[in-house]
């Protein structure tokens, strides 16, 4: 899509947010399946459920701005979800595996923060409050997802240290 003004601009970010919150949602349904613990499962495909709640919201904001969204080539997901299949077919070891999983989780959803920021700006430019109403609903999941996501390995690393700690108290 050629961009000719700044209208052309926040239809073609606002696409790509669209397509990569979709293909985000595809990748946190695949890496649930990988997870074998309960508890990173059961986070990834919270996210999962709230990612369809939020593409709706995005879909809404199209509808608000008399746009549909442009198509976009979305490699970016394509070779994040790549490298992480490979790295973690690589981690043996289940805690890793674990942490692996949440780091890129939230990696991801670091990069969907930004873009909801910009584009929460650009809409508030473009005086399309509405569109910056809904978009800051769908950085509240975002950042509610980072916060669980932060306190799962919190977690995880504090019960890896009491093992350590009672293994080294039986030796």
């Amino acid at each position: 899509m050629p961009v000719k003004n700044p209208r052309d601009m926040f239809v073609l970010l606002l696409s790509e947010l669209r397509q990569g919150s979709e293909r985000t949602s595809k990748f946190f349904d695949e890496i649930s399946q990988k997870a074998q613990d309960e508890d990173v499962k059961e986070a990834l495909e919270a996210r999962v459920f709230v990612s369809q709640k939020v593409l709706s919201t995005i879909d809404q904001c199209f509808t608000l701005i008399g746009e549909q969204p442009v198509k976009i080539s979305g490699r970016l997901y394509d070779v994040f979800a790549e490298d992480f299949r490979e790295e973690l077919a690589e981690i043996p070891d289940q805690s890793a595996r674990r942490l692996f999983i949440l780091a890129r989780a939230s990696q991801v959803i670091h990069l969907r923060i930004a873009e909801y920021k910009v584009l929460i700006a650009a809409a508030d430019l473009a005086g399309h409050f509405a569109v910056g109403v809904l978009l800051e609903s769908c950085l509240a999941d975002n950042l509610a997802f980072v916060e669980r996501t932060k306190r799962l390995i919190w977690a995880i690393a504090e019960t890896k240290q009491g093992e350590k700690i009672r293994a080294r108290a039986a030796a």
